[in-house]
């Protein structure tokens, strides 16, 4: 029999009870509320880092991949896909394996476009491509356009590409097309001006929404470049556009976040689908950590 019912995932940082810092202090608040929700449906929690060497991932019905940000860091990758290789087959995982794999690579927006969602108009550069990144530009026609690898997270080798920084960022490219693909994606303006929405979607149902700004002079939202998070309540059309992204995944996902911002033509499109270890800001929303735990209770406890 199982000594656990669900296993709240993180990384190494975040397992003290007492984080050195205000953004740890924040992610270890993230997984209590949920942990909290998670006892008061009677269900046993254990919350450890993804590679704890002395965990068996047998000893727990269920494992929620949570806050394991540092699968990103130099080297730690190849030990995540190791890892999941191996529990896949010893536990079920949140959100499930196959879904993980989809989601872990930027490949998954050309699916979503195939499947009637907007993203912003990208260019998949393979590994090993032999072109030059001025080449790969100049055949874009777009101006001051967006890298980013397709595997990454926090922003990782994420660049605006102005006449200058094309220069600085050209040596950068051609080691890094090497071992990895690129995406070249069209500068979105009204990032900047507007910001990029955050819409929480457990289950395939709406819970709660959060709008990222980018700091002045720059275009990345996320906390690591000085961007800021507010408060924010979706219209219907938001809202709707959010649980279609969301329901052309198969199968649904569980746990969902999806950023999305105005194109350049005011339309609403994809920027990311986070399907992995999604920050999601329960401490914003009052009742969403339980509402994450519904859909877990539902999907795999009410059944068993």
């Amino acid at each position: 029999m199982a000594q656990y019912d669900i296993v709240l995932l993180t990384d190494s940082r975040f397992t003290v009870d007492n984080p050195p810092d205000q953004y740890a202090d924040n992610v270890v608040l993230e997984d209590r509320l949920l942990f909290d929700a998670f006892d008061r449906k009677g269900l046993k929690t254990f919350k450890t880092n993804w590679d704890n060497p002395d965990f068996d991932w047998t000893s727990t019905k269920c494992v929620m991949i949570r806050t394991t940000w540092d699968i990103y860091d130099d080297g730690k990758f190849e030990q995540f896909q190791a890892w999941l290789e191996r529990v896949k087959d010893q536990t079920r995982l949140i959100n499930d394996y196959d879904t993980i794999q989809w989601n872990v690579d930027k490949h998954y927006l050309k699916d979503l476009e195939a499947r009637g969602i907007k993203i912003p108009p990208t260019i998949f550069i393979p590994q090993g491509d032999n072109r030059s990144l001025e080449e790969i530009v100049e055949s874009s026609g777009w101006t001051n356009p967006i890298l980013k690898p397709a595997i990454s997270g926090g922003g990782r080798h994420t660049y605006k590409l102005s006449d200058e920084k094309l220069k600085e960022v050209s040596g950068t490219f051609s080691e890094l097309i090497q071992n990895e693909s690129m995406l070249l994606q069209e500068f979105q303006h009204n990032v900047v001006d507007k910001g990029e929405l955050t819409l929480m979607v457990f289950d395939g149902k709406y819970s709660h929404a959060v709008l990222k700004k980018a700091k002045a002079g720059d275009f990345r939202v996320q906390d690591d470049f000085g961007g800021t998070v507010h408060a924010y309540e979706p219209s219907p059309e938001e809202i709707a556009f959010a649980e279609r992204v969301v329901s052309v995944c198969d199968p649904i996902p569980l746990q969902a976040r999806v950023d999305f911002i105005w194109d350049n033509e005011g339309d609403l499109c994809v920027s990311e689908l986070e399907l992995i270890e999604p920050e999601l800001w329960f401490r914003n929303k009052k009742g969403s950590a339980e509402a994450c735990v519904e859909g877990v209770v539902k999907r795999w406890f009410l059944s068993s």
